[in-house]
């Protein structure tokens, strides 16, 4: 493999994203905490909201991987470590979750036992949904995701030193194992937090929809640190707009994807016309909430599916940098528009308060110093990696 020029992989990144980062984080933190004493029900909400968005953001990016691996990717390897370190909030999410697990009667109906008592369907759920066994399915699929991010990653920073192409063979052998462990795992997560708000409703494709908007979440992330770090110097010289456009592209289609999935749930839903399936979207057009699921189409889809459409669009970087922005706050958007709804102050209709805006805040600030954590340690590139000189030739 040709010697690769190093000197772009070691420019540290500045200390003022780590200074805004700790300033975001601790507004956040600060707020977070009156927030919980002042109005504890919106709070955990909101905080929710936070935690399911950090778990797009970390396992969608370990999906990024074990993607790159298992299809042989070769355009994505020069970027690779940028999704390497969005990955690492993995870890962090046992931590992060032990205030929605000490608030759990706040969030769902079904943690109450006099209110499963004489529900037939409460009851019928009650094996599955009940409160120790919440937690340790919580923790279980946090310690797993961990796992594969640890050997994932090890095996990635080894390759810097040893440049052991069977490193990248073992990844890919991992990558076989973990995306069917991915596919059940996001399932279940997506069904514990999200969908059992309201445990009397259900989805058969509700894994499905959140895997869409967790992929496009994670996308918009990359390819928004991508751009930044290349107009910047941080990046390899030899990573074009050819790379932008195939980001570009990923993101367009997993656009239309979402698109698909949340259409064919509603049209299902809507055709079979059974009440203890349709209350739930009716749920949503309760009040100004039929403001928000017309504004979820149009933020969701329509915006940057329009922003995209045109080819030279996609390896645009204004372009890109502005769509990547406007589809992480689209996935925030379109997780307040499956939770908030279910609050009881607010399933007649949304009403404004501070308490929406703390943690997305402090969201910013954990992903900001995350990454300034990772760059810091790490190279940028896989200088290891046998596909670094082929990825660093690509051109459409």
């Amino acid at each position: 493999m040709t010697e690769i020029n190093l000197t772009y992989n070691k420019k540290e990144l500045p200390t003022r994203y780590t200074r805004l980062g700790v300033l975001l984080l601790a507004i956040g933190l600060v707020f977070g905490i009156v927030a919980f004493i002042t109005d504890q029900n919106r709070a955990v909400f909101n905080y929710l909201i936070a935690y399911s968005f950090m778990i797009s953001i970390g396992l969608g990016s370990l999906f990024l991987i074990a993607l790159e691996y298992i299809v042989g990717a070769v355009w994505s390897v020069p970027i690779r470590r940028i999704v390497e370190f969005f990955a690492a909030t993995i870890p962090f999410l046992a931590i992060l979750v032990i205030p929605l697990l000490f608030n759990m009667h706040e969030l769902f109906h079904w943690s109450h036992e006099e209110a499963v008592a004489g529900d037939e369907i409460l009851e019928g759920k009650a094996p599955y949904l009940n409160v120790p066994f919440f937690i340790i399915r919580v923790f279980v699929l946090i310690g797993i995701w961990s796992l594969f991010y640890f050997f994932f990653i090890r095996n990635s920073k080894k390759q810097d030193t040893t440049k052991d192409q069977n490193l990248t063979k073992l990844n890919i052998k991992l990558s076989a194992v973990f995306i069917p462990v991915f596919a059940i795992s996001i399932t279940i997560t997506a069904i514990d937090w999200l969908m059992s708000i309201e445990p009397h409703w259900f989805s058969t494709i509700f894994g499905v929809y959140f895997f869409s908007g967790t992929v496009i979440a994670s996308l918009a992330a990359v390819t928004l640190a991508t751009v930044l770090l290349k107009e910047n110097g941080y990046l390899h010289p030899s990573i074009t707009n050819d790379h932008l456009y195939s980001l570009g592209g990923l993101m367009f289609a997993f656009i239309n994807f979402w698109a698909y999935i949340a259409f064919s749930q509603f049209m299902l839903i809507w055709y079979a016309d059974l009440p203890e399936e349709s209350f739930w979207f009716l749920q949503k057009w309760n009040g100004n909430w039929a403001v928000f699921s017309i504004l979820l189409i149009i933020i969701h889809f329509v915006v940057p599916y329009a922003a995209l459409l045109a080819h030279p669009a996609k390896k645009n970087p204004k372009r890109l940098k502005f769509i990547a922005v406007w589809l992480l706050f689209a996935h925030l958007f379109d997780l307040f528009w499956l939770v908030m709804p279910e609050s009881n102050q607010l399933s007649e209709g949304y009403s404004f308060s501070w308490i929406d805006l703390v943690f997305p805040i402090a969201i910013v600030g954990v992903l900001m110093l995350i990454f300034k954590m990772k760059a810091k340690k790490e190279n940028l590139l896989p200088i290891g990696d046998p596909k670094l000189k082929r990825g660093l030739e690509f051109h459409l």
